[in-house]
């Protein structure tokens, strides 16, 4: 008897003797539906769906198998028909079929389907690209979103009336494009960071938030897409956000964040040429009047960004002590924390902050020194 036979009524006898034990119990003889199926394969991250192999639907199948039913049901295959085995066969196949579930690319296609069907209702439209947000997170995704079309397909959403969906269309292209070049080079070709950084201005938060979270992971270690970012006036974006108290205090952190990242990457980089905005005396002093900010992970990162920024050539010591009285604001810094040390609770990272800003101080008055 051949492998592919064998497999057949083996399969055949594990779902007959499955079936008499579901209508034993009242239950239905075969359900079609993959989620309820008795016949459903095992789950298996690394395959696309369904059964890997031939050998794993035989394991299955014997695993899932009571021994005497199965000789039993074999006997009984052994005097079929040609004609009557083949047709087992094609039920075998059939069930196999319903239960195989979809690969990733698939399901990414159908999002990208439903996207791009101008019919589909808002809800439908949010719904896929909740499922590509959640896809796009595997590298292997992201890079294929471009192959299947799907990167035009949320730029464009980008365009969308729905304030939710020009949120969720955001939060996808950061989430695909952080630390994925490839990515990050596809939507510099399809010139998306100049409408993400108009999104940024959004009166709606959460839109603003997502919108620079693309922003950041697009040009994070990118030189190509940092020279367009300055290009479009994002020194003059950041210093507005930092200097208005009143904004939403994530936008500002993500801010002075994509600040930092951007000194540090010109930190290692010292052959290129800095961008003049960092010797800004006016985004400097926003950079340094946030460290009498009564957040203190506010404080911590900018102080991440004056560290970086006070090791840029380009910025000199003088701006930073006669214009943004950094001396004052270390100092003010100093005794506010050792004041919350007496926080038992938060005394841990009060520490690591004051030793961060004992830090900052000395490259402080090294480049003093220096200059």
């Amino acid at each position: 008897m051949d492998r592919t036979l064998c497999l057949t009524l083996i399969l055949f006898a594990a779902a007959m003797s499955l079936a008499d034990s579901n209508y034993s119990s009242g239950g239905l003889l075969l359900s079609t539906d993959a989620a309820d199926s008795v016949l459903a394969p095992p789950d298996n991250s690394d395959s696309d769906g369904g059964f890997s192999s031939m050998d794993s639907m035989l394991h299955w199948a014997i695993s899932h198998s009571d021994p005497e039913k199965l000789k039993e049901s074999a006997q009984a295959q052994q005097r079929l028909s040609p004609s009557e085995l083949q047709k087992r066969q094609m039920e075998i196949k059939e069930i196999m079929e319903k239960t195989r579930m979809p690969s990733d690319a698939e399901l990414m296609k159908i999002a990208i389907s439903d996207l791009n069907n101008m019919s589909a209702s808002l809800e439908d439209r949010y719904r896929a690209l909740q499922e590509l947000l959640e896809l796009v997170e595997p590298l292997d995704n992201a890079n294929d979103l471009h192959k299947l079309g799907g990167l035009l397909v949320i730029t464009q959403e980008l365009n969308h009336s729905d304030p939710g969906i020009r949120t969720v269309a955001a939060w996808i292209l950061g989430k695909a494009s952080q630390n994925n070049p490839i990515v990050q080079q596809q939507a510099l070709e399809l010139r998306v960071l100049s409408k993400l950084m108009n999104m940024v201005k959004s009166n709606s938060l959460e839109e603003a938030n997502k919108a620079l979270y693309a922003v950041s992971a697009l040009i994070r270690n990118n030189a190509a897409s940092q020279q367009v970012f300055y290009a479009e006036a994002g020194g003059r974006m950041l210093q507005d956000i930092l200097r208005n108290a009143d904004l939403d205090i994530r936008l500002r952190k993500k801010a002075v964040l994509l600040l930092a990242d951007l000194a540090a990457y010109q930190l290692e980089n010292v052959d290129s040429d800095g961008s003049p905005f960092f010797n800004d005396r006016d985004l400097l002093k926003s950079i340094v009047d946030l460290t009498a900010s009564p957040d203190l992970d506010l404080q911590e990162k900018a102080l991440v960004a004056i560290k970086s920024l006070l090791q840029l050539r380009i910025t000199e010591a003088v701006v930073f002590r006669d214009f943004c009285a950094l001396d004052y604001a270390l100092n003010r810094m100093k005794q506010s924390l050792h004041a919350s040390m007496a926080d038992e609770y938060q005394r841990d990272y009060v520490m690591d902050l004051e030793s961060l800003r004992d830090e900052v101080e000395q490259i402080f008055h090294k480049k003093l020194v220096k200059q």
